[in-house]
């Protein structure tokens, strides 16, 4: 084998394990118990899964055609940066709209935080 094919067999194993994020992502999407879960499964496995399957294609095209694609570049980039904030931010938004936590959830320590108010009550 040469050192390209070695190269390609990683890019392959890459796009390998990024399907198979996207698997566990899917799994923990549906079975977890609330919104609060779910957007963690969501958003860091989901876009682990994401990373790993651009960064795959990033090299076997950079290996196997010498082509470094500024598209691929920009697209890790861009999900690098969106995802996690995307998802916090939808979470924020359940949790000051009043969605409630499943009830495995131990502590809730952000209401007293947030919500001074209904603590006095």
């Amino acid at each position: 084998m040469s050192a390209s094919q070695i190269i390609e067999l990683g890019a392959a194993i890459l796009i390998l394990l990024a399907s198979i994020m996207s698997v566990i992502s899917a799994f923990g999407i549906i079975t977890l118990p609330d919104v609060y879960t779910r957007s963690h499964a969501a958003t860091k496995s989901s876009t682990l899964a994401v990373l790993l399957s651009l960064s795959g294609a990033f090299v076997y095209f950079w290996v196997h055609d010498a082509f470094i694609s500024v598209r691929l570049i920009l697209g890790i980039i861009f999900v690098f940066l969106t995802a996690p904030i995307s998802g916090h931010l939808i979470t924020r938004a359940a949790y000051r709209s009043g969605v409630k936590l499943s009830n495995s959830s131990a502590e809730d320590a952000l209401k007293e935080v947030l919500f001074p108010e209904e603590k006095s009550k």
